[in-house]
């Protein structure tokens, strides 16, 4: 049987050949490149000669690649294109890939041969980003057990084996779950209060469950989120919210009760086998945080000003219920509603007044005109290319001086075989001449016109902004490339690229009415702004609270069993959370920390991320939007360096100084502008 993935791929600009590939490739095309590496890396392992950064970093570096390139192509399917068969596979590759690694960490000979190498760098004579690289490959093989006896290796690669199964089973029943309810109406009592882009979404989500001539409503983001705003029938807005808190938390196969529990203490098991106290930990240790008291230092001195504002919102929304003459009392799947409800109130401001001014392919093309603006870099549509769906756009990508950059795939819609959430991820990483193929996915409900709300069009430019650092990378090393820096660096260059979405002079270049195609006029710019901070107290209130969630799971749980209710309800008493409001993710689907280890204790990463890009933006609106002198120092200090040098290094070269919190504060409504903090 002919293999795509044994062959170079004659494509245009190295696409996939996704026409070509069947998933009946995929479990060959892995166990020969897991073969291909295990005689790489004999190579470098039966090398007679002296170890040296080439015959053993550059080496351990160049090999894996068909490994890599199966890889890429199966796990970004498995997100945004699953099938029964490939999440069959998954689970046994996610296995097989956790031995592979743990052999690969725990080969002594290799790391003898790299551990020599990192004795002596200061006298190897190496440029900053390979000793870059030799650092991070030496504390990548410690961290993965290379420094462990034989009894302790043995002990990590079966909990990291298991850990791999549990991570894949708690994905999954998460999709399953999301895919299995549906809120079907028909009635307009029903109906009443949603907007007709609500209504045309819905009809297209029936249409495709097989209830045409029905309305379709599911626990997706792009669902659930405008019918709470607008759904005047509290029952129904009840019913989906209670759904939507119960995802992985039903009486069927998809409960993740048992799974995140047992991932939770096999990660503190690996932590203790380590030497370290917590999972916490472990994880931070190898980010920009360094240890949890950071974190919760950072956390609690945004806490206190957010419950301030939180609980005046709160009152607010309880005083628009009595003014209606309802005596009920605000409870959480009343938030979006009254919120709608005050916003349009105090700033003359609702969807329906936003939303025919941002059209997807408007809002996406004013993300590329920023680009062009900021770096010089432009996109075109590729068209009569195979890709993975229907759904996928493809764009070549080219610098100012007319050189390709890479390939950039927008996947923006929502579909039954897409995991939830949106992301941004690669089919091929750069790396000295080797150009990127960078996707963007999002889960925005299909319509036409597609037309997003505020929070999806800062979605989009959140994951834009992730894809720049992907396309404009340029490291020679594949492992340093774009977005392979510490966790909580790497949001910064996507949400610094959400600042431009609500810029005047941005949007008067990409927002126009959808029928009319006038542009955004400047009093409906001035509400947008003027309602910025309004409901910030709620948005952070929720996100703070799932970052204190995801650390009360990583921080030492309590001997014996496991109550995921009562590290619920513990976390959020010790936190003081209004009953009001739900953290942003319960434990049954907090698919950020329980999916993979990545943002495991590092949910938090957002908002130290947001200190950065915060204070990051200061500088653009200290010199001008789009400063070309800025601009470049933010392309050459930080989006082009990738993982080659110390985050808060490149940092301080972009910003000649080290960051302040106070931005974000102001920027969240949090303290006024001339407010400083004790």
């Amino acid at each position: 049987m002919s293999n795509p993935f044994f062959e170079e791929w004659q494509t245009p600009y190295g696409i996939p050949p996704f026409d070509r590939i069947e998933d009946q490739h995929f479990e060959p095309a892995f166990e020969q490149g897991f073969q291909a590496q295990r005689e790489e890396i004999s190579t470098i392992t039966s090398n007679q000669a002296a170890p040296t950064f080439v015959n053993t970093v550059e080496a351990f570096e160049a090999s894996g690649r068909l490994l890599d390139k199966v890889a890429a192509v199966f796990f970004n399917l498995v997100s945004s294109d699953t099938n029964p068969e490939r999440q069959t596979l998954e689970m046994a590759v996610s296995e097989k890939w956790s031995n592979h690694t743990s052999d690969l960490f725990g080969n002594a000979i290799l790391f003898a041969r790299i551990k020599h190498l990192f004795e002596v760098r200061s006298s190897l004579g190496l440029a900053r980003d390979q000793l870059r690289l030799l650092e991070d490959l030496y504390q990548d093989f410690v961290r993965g057990g290379a420094n462990l006896g034989t009894d302790e290796k043995t002990a990590m690669r079966t909990l990291n084996a298991r850990l791999a199964q549990l991570e894949t089973q708690f994905s999954q029943n998460i999709l399953a779950d999301t895919n299995d309810f549906e809120l079907i109406l028909n009635r307009e009592d029903q109906l009443s209060g949603l907007p007709e882009s609500v209504r045309a979404a819905a009809a297209i989500e029936a249409e495709t469950r097989g209830h045409s001539g029905s309305f379709a409503f599911t626990i997706s983001r792009s669902s659930i989120t405008p019918f709470l705003q607008f759904a005047e029938n509290r029952e129904l807005r009840q019913q989906i919210y209670e759904a939507y808190t119960r995802c992985g938390d039903n009486n069927n196969d998809a409960n993740n009760r048992a799974v995140l529990t047992e991932i939770a203490e096999l990660r503190q098991q690996r932590a203790r086998l380590m030497g370290f106290e917590t999972h916490a930990d472990f994880m931070l240790d190898d980010r920009m945080a360094s240890k949890p008291s950071n974190v919760h230092q950072l956390l609690d001195q945004i806490w206190s000003p957010a419950q301030q504002k939180v609980h005046q919102e709160a009152q607010d929304l309880q005083h628009q219920i009595q003014q209606e003459g309802q005596n009920f009392r605000l409870a959480p799947h009343d938030w979006w509603y009254y919120t709608e409800k005050l916003r349009a109130q105090r700033f003359d401001l609702s969807d329906d007044d936003i939303k025919p001014y941002f059209e997807l392919s408007r809002v996406r093309d004013g993300a590329f005109e920023v680009a062009n603006k900021l770096f010089g870099i432009s996109f075109t549509r590729i068209k009569d290319l195979a890709l993975y769906h229907a759904d996928v756009e493809a764009y070549s990508v080219n610098d100012a001086d007319g050189s390709e950059i890479g390939i950039f795939l927008a996947d923006y819609f929502a579909r039954s075989s897409k995991q939830g959430g949106a992301w941004m991820s690669e089919f091929r990483g750069q790396s000295a001449d080797v150009r990127p193929i960078i996707v963007n996915c999002c889960n925005f409900a299909k319509s036409e016109p597609c037309l997003l709300n505020l929070d999806e069009v800062s979605t989009l430019f959140h994951e834009f902004g992730h894809g720049l650092h992907g396309l404009m990378s340029q490291v020679r090393y594949a492992s340093q490339a774009g977005t392979n820096v510490k966790q909580d660096f790497v949001e910064l260059p996507s949400q610094i690229m959400e600042h431009w979405a609500l810029e005047p002079q941005v949007l008067r270049g990409y927002a126009r009415h959808i029928k009319t195609d006038e542009v955004i006029p400047d009093d409906l710019i001035d509400k947008i702004l003027a309602a910025q901070t309004f409901n910030q107290g709620f948005m952070t209130t929720e996100y703070l609270a799932a970052s204190y969630l995801d650390l009360a799971w990583h921080e030492g749980l309590a001997e014996g069993p496991i109550s995921v209710d009562a590290v619920e309800q513990q976390a959020m008493a010790k936190i003081e959370l209004i009953d009001t409001i739900s953290p942003r993710y319960k434990s049954t689907y907090f698919q950020h920390i329980f999916a993979g280890d990545d943002y495991s204790a590092g949910y938090y990463s957002y908002i130290w991320a947001e200190v950065l890009d915060a204070d990051g933006f200061e500088a653009f609106k200290e010199n001008g939007i789009f400063d070309a002198a800025t601009a470049k120092a933010f392309r050459a200090q930080i989006l082009e360096r990738g993982g080659s040098e110390d985050p808060m290094t490149l940092y301080r070269a972009f910003r000649g100084r080290d960051p302040e919190v106070h931005a974000l504060l102001r920027n969240r409504g949090l303290i006024n502008a001339t407010e400083t903090l004790v």
